[in-house]
Order: structure tokens, then sequence, then C-alpha cells
């Protein structure tokens, strides 16, 4: 309630010290999301801005996306480890800042750019996709990336919409030409906003523009859609 009541800009929270030997990267983390750290008279640190509010407001959403998904993977866990703590695909550069087209889009809650907007909760709807549909995400500035993996998650409702067959593929001249980094058969999301990664063996190929071309749902007998919660680009962090 404190933090309601006042000023956006000059919000701060406070945590226990105790909590950062068991967070050695939390630093970094407050970095990422435009924050800072300082330490008060009591032994407190307090959490507040360290740049303009845009600037936390954007990637914000994704983390705290992400700390839900990992939440939600502890309860599921009978035995703590180090690797019950890991964020998905940590090491790697999450790509985003670019351009959504697709095939289509259902209006107004399932619009393509939701695919791309880091959130399970949103989600992309596609009409027509059970016959086959595509996304495409072209990166700003002609930037390069390799693609080395990405993760799909399962929308919030209606299972019969995921996608199973899919074909990723990456342009290096903006779209005019696409090659083949990843195909997919027979997928199957068990639990909605269920998270998958999927590794890209073909390497070396730096793309500035991907498209994923759906091929199947899960059951296109009784149902015309594809639907999804997100779609997220991974390139190495080097």
């Amino acid at each position: 309630m404190r933090l309601k009541k006042s000023s956006y800009k000059t919000r701060r929270t406070s945590i226990n010290p105790f909590l950062l030997l068991f967070l050695p990267y939390f630093d970094e983390l407050l970095d990422v999301l435009s924050l800072k750290s300082t330490t008060n008279a009591d032994g407190q640190v307090d959490i507040c801005l360290a740049h303009e509010p845009i600037k936390t407001s954007l990637p914000l959403p994704v983390v705290l996306d992400a700390l839900d998904d990992v939440v939600e993977n502890l309860n599921k866990c009978e035995n703590l480890s180090k690797a019950s703590l890991s964020f998905p695909l940590l090491k790697l550069n999450r790509i985003h800042s670019g351009l959504v087209l697709a095939s289509g889009e259902g209006l107004p809650w399932g619009i393509a750019t939701s695919a791309f907007d880091g959130l399970r909760t949103s989600k992309w709807e596609e009409p027509d996709g059970a016959k086959g549909c595509w996304i495409v995400y072209k990166l700003p500035d002609n930037r390069m990336h390799e693609l080395v993996a990405y993760e799909i998650t399962s929308a919030n409702d209606v299972p019969k919409r995921d996608p199973m067959d899919w074909v990723v593929e990456g342009s290096n001249d903006g779209g005019s030409t696409w090659h083949i980094l990843d195909k997919q058969t027979s997928q199957v999301f068990e639990n909605r906003f269920q998270r998958r990664s999927f590794k890209v063996r073909s390497a070396g190929f730096l793309c500035n523009a991907f498209r994923i071309c759906f091929l199947a749902v899960r059951d296109a007998q009784s149902n015309s859609r594809l639907q999804l919660g997100a779609i997220d680009l991974y390139s190495s962090s080097n």
C-alpha cells in the first residue's frame, strides 16, 4: 500500500540484506530492470528506480512472468536443487524489440504482437490457423542474431488449438529468402501456460528476421484456430 500511495518516480521498497547471500546475481537483475539498490541507515537494502520509469516498465512484466514460472516449477519439485532455481535459458540473450507480421490474428485479445511480448498470460490467436499459418519477427535496424534456442508457451485454454507441427526459418536479407533452422513434429503441450524449450542445431547462420510456419494443431477436425501464449527467441550470450 505504501508503494501505491507514492509517486511512481520516487517509489522504493526495502529487502533484508540477508537475502543477497542467496542471490549473487541480484545487482545484475536490478541493472537489467533499470533499478538500483542502496543501503539505508538501518542496514536495510532499498530498491528504487535508476533511470526513467519507461526503462523499468518494459522489462519488469517479462521478469515477473519468468519468476511466476520459476515459483510454479518449485511447487512441483520434491527435492530443491540449484537446477530448480534456474530461469528459462538464463545464459542466453532474449531477442526483443522486433516488428511482428502474421497470416492472421484474433481481435481484440489475440493480436499477433502478443506472441512476442514476453508474457504467457497474453496470446496470439489465428482464426484459420488450424489449416496452417505463419508469424514473422523482424529485427529493427537490420540487427543480426544467431538463433540458438527458442521457447513456445501454450495459451490459457482450449488445448486443441495448441501448435503441434512447425518449421522455424531465418533470413539474412529481411525476409526475401528463408533458411530452415529447426523442424518439430507431434509436439504436445500437456498443461496450460506450459513453456517448452527447443535448441536450434543449424548454428552459425546470422539472421535479421525469423519466421515460424505452423503446419498442424492438436485437433484440426473440430477446431479451425491456432493459439499460443508466447514465443521467445534466444541468441548466444557471446
